[in-house]
């Protein structure tokens, strides 16, 4: 590696990116290059965001894998066979799981509510409340909030267990991600200090009935987070053990839908089916990065600021050619 080239590469990060906690660079396996900026050290865990989603992706691939789930053709309802259908409501009962993974769910709404949201006593029915109307089955309408959170109900209820519990042991202990705990935001202001806190330890929000968020409210270090995407970049495979199957990790980081020039899988990001790389992208520029051929990981913890600089083009433009070869 070129030191002059990483340490004017340094330089750039200082001055054109100030919100970057944490860059981890990982090739075959081998970690490449290691730092964080803005105070931050190895130690501190950084809220996530959208992220999280992708997570919760491979969660729901693990409870596929061990059978507490059919199928992604599972219709969403079937999870939740109190919840009352509003009359006259047809399309929400025709919604499945890979609706959701795929963000091709239908919703009553044009822009999300978030405050009305946030502020309802159980998140899963406000959320199921939203799902369906008169929209098409199968375009994309990307889901900032509400959408993934049901996933969080269906994986309560598919596996009998708390999400944090099943995270736990089926994928952050394996992986050596140790210390999560519950995160509990009582109010809007407690909630907007989680968003701009920091250096807080790993935790993950919960909603009020104490379910984990799965669009948001996770945080890593940027080592746990290459962690996942080394585990994603290894077909499932971590210390010789069969995290997750390769035929998810495959399904999952492939197209499947198209939102204008973006591709979209199980809730992961597409960026260059040649390279067969994909992302999980959260606000502010947080990212795990995969690139299956040249077999890099990149992740990039970053604190939340308006219009975040594409951190896509930073790894394809910057990151990449430094430490590919």
């Amino acid at each position: 590696m070129n030191q002059e080239k990483i340490k004017a590469f340094e330089t750039m990060i200082s001055r054109d990116y100030p919100d970057i906690a944490g860059i981890v660079v990982q090739k075959n396996g081998n970690k490449l290059y290691e730092n964080y900026f803005n105070g931050y050290i190895a130690d501190h865990a950084i809220h996530v965001y959208s992220v999280t989603k992708s997570i919760v992706s491979g969660l729901i691939g693990i409870a596929l894998d061990k059978g507490q789930i059919k199928s992604v053709d599972q219709k969403v309802l079937d999870f939740f066979p109190d919840y009352a259908v509003q009359a006259g409501e047809k399309t929400i009962q025709n919604v499945t799981i890979k609706n959701l993974l795929t963000m091709t769910a239908p919703y009553k709404y044009q822009l999300e509510p978030y405050a009305a949201f946030f502020a309802s006593e159980n998140w899963i029915k406000a959320a199921l409340d939203l799902l369906g109307g008169e929209e098409q089955i199968g375009e994309f309408k990307y889901s900032p909030i509400i959408g993934a959170h049901i996933l969080s109900g269906i994986l309560v209820k598919a596996t009998g267990q708390p999400i944090i519990e099943f995270a736990t042991k089926n994928l952050f202990s394996p992986l050596g991600i140790n210390g999560m705990h519950n995160v509990v935001l009582r109010s809007e202001e407690e909630q907007m200090a989680f968003y701009t806190k920091e250096k807080h330890t790993n935790g993950w929000v919960v909603d009020p009935q104490g379910i984990n968020t799965a669009s948001w409210g996770l945080t890593l270090t940027p080592v746990d987070m290459a962690k996942i995407g080394q585990l994603y970049l290894n077909g499932g495979l971590w210390e010789g053990k069969q995290i997750l199957s390769k035929q998810w990790i495959d399904i999952s980081t492939q197209e499947h839908i198209k939102w204008n020039s973006l591709s979209y899988g199980y809730l992961w990001w597409i960026i260059d089916d040649k390279e067969q790389s994909y992302a999980a992208l959260g606000d502010g520029g947080n990212v795990i990065y995969v690139n299956t051929k040249k077999k890099m990981v990149i992740s990039i913890a970053s604190l939340l600021i308006p219009d975040a600089k594409d951190r896509i083009e930073l790894i394809l433009k910057m990151i990449e050619p430094i430490f590919a070869d």
